[in-house]
């Protein structure tokens, strides 16, 4: 098992975590808040996205090419997303999520082929 890819993987599903509330968590929490105490509090939650996205991406680059890597961040970002919009933001089911993920399987499939 390559170690540095699933310790890149988990580090990048933590920081999609973190973005995903930084960016989007806002709309529904602090609808009556000023936009720059969204912004403020946003930046906050953003930190911890950084503090696991830059080694993530440091040590994921011992084996993953630039575009692997940011492949593999747009597909993570993907699977954390479509969780956090029906859960979260109570937001229906879509069937452009799963044309979204077919898509971007078929950007798996390409950026990692030999």
């Amino acid at each position: 098992m390559n170690w540095t890819l699933v310790k890149t993987i988990g580090l990048l599903v933590c920081s999609n975590v973190f973005m995903t509330f930084a960016w989007y968590a806002h709309l529904r929490d602090m609808k009556a808040k000023p936009w720059f105490i969204a912004a403020l509090v946003s930046w906050g939650i953003a930190l911890f996205e950084y503090l696991l996205q830059v080694p993530a991406n440091r040590i994921g680059s011992e084996t993953l090419s630039l575009p692997q890597l940011k492949i593999l961040q747009e597909v993570i970002t993907l699977t954390v997303f479509v969780p956090f919009v029906l859960l979260y933001m109570k937001q229906p089911l879509k069937w452009d999520y799963l044309w979204a993920a077919l898509c971007m399987c078929g950007a798996v499939y390409f950026i990692f082929r030999k």
